[in-house]
């Protein structure tokens, strides 16, 4: 049995798109398990740009209770945005991610705040038994493992939707693009302590998929993407510099070999191997400028706000 939580507060967003026949039993479910945990709760349903009737349930729903709130965007912006939107716009100390498929079960949240009541400032779901297609969940899992390896943080499933954060955490995440895949990282990159708990899947009923294949591939090319900003944003030159350096080496090391053999023979012939050596001098040059470029850019740019744990005023 869960133990009752020790937060107080929590919000719900919910991000929706074109999911008419699903939102309100999404929306019903969520309120029938947070008013069992307390009266102090949000619903924040956000509309990406639907073209059915998901604003006009949502609407509905709100006139029979105040704790539910909608937003509205006039086009179709993509999950991250909504996700932060939704972040955005949260008031309680927890924050709860859910899609409103109907594949996420509100009956999981009391286990999810029982695990952020440990000290996790992250409870990220894991679809331990999944009901979607076999083209969906094996390269998931492929993926899942490959961003487990590379971002630093141990989860089953980082692309789930369902999460439970703690307002902190999710108002430090820098959410756009198709970045939501990996707000685990994120938070584990900051400083927060992340972990994941199984919770029920189920199968969707209406509507179909807003994922792909192809999902993975732009998924994989993101991953690698914030990896090398996060490593190499501060600091372009540690990159872009020992690549010039290594590329004008063996620059030099190729016309110097040509040209001890001109010296030695008095003779020369034009070799691929003499084009390669000034072309790796003269990629190296490049690189070093763009490295240059790159620090005069950082030094120049907003600088990074710092996240505090806790600040103690011994005066």
């Amino acid at each position: 049995m869960t133990m009752p939580s020790r937060l107080n507060s929590f919000a719900i967003s919910i991000p929706a798109y074109n999911e008419e026949k699903n939102i309100e039993e999404v929306v019903r479910n969520s309120v029938s398990v947070l008013s069992g945990i307390t009266s102090d709760y949000e619903i924040i349903v956000v509309n990406d740009g639907s073209t059915d009737g998901s604003a006009a349930v949502v609407k509905a729903l709100a006139l029979q209770n105040r704790n539910l709130k909608l937003i509205s965007f006039r086009k179709n912006y993509g999950k991250a945005a909504a996700l932060a939107v939704g972040f955005k716009e949260a008031r309680y100390e927890c924050i709860i991610s859910m899609d409103a498929d109907l594949q996420d079960d509100p009956v999981a949240i009391p286990g999810m705040l029982a695990k952020l009541d440990e000290g996790y400032d992250l409870v990220s779901g894991w679809k331990k038994k999944r009901y979607d297609p076999l083209i969906y969940t094996l390269p998931s899992r492929l993926w899942n493992g490959f961003t487990s390896c590379v971002a630093g943080v141990r989860l089953h499933d980082f692309n789930c939707g369902f999460k439970a954060y703690r307002s902190e955490a999710a108002k430090s995440l820098d959410i756009y693009g198709e970045r939501h895949r990996y707000l685990p990282v994120f938070a584990h990159w900051n400083g927060f302590k992340v972990t994941e708990i199984p919770v029920p899947h189920h199968a969707r009923r209406y509507g179909k998929s807003k994922y792909g294949v192809d999902k993975f591939i732009k998924g994989t090319l993101d991953l690698l993407t914030i990896i090398f900003l996060r490593r190499y944003t501060k600091n372009p030159m540690h990159l872009f510099g020992l690549l010039g350096v290594l590329f004008i080496l063996l620059g030099f090391s190729i016309t110097g070999y040509f040209g001890a053999v001109w010296i030695m023979q008095r003779s020369l012939h034009l070799r691929p191997l003499m084009l390669l050596g000034v072309g790796a001098f003269l990629m190296g040059i490049q690189l070093f400028s763009i490295g240059l470029i790159c620090e005069m850019i950082t030094h120049t740019a907003r600088r990074e706000e710092y996240l505090l744990e806790a600040k103690i005023n011994l005066d």
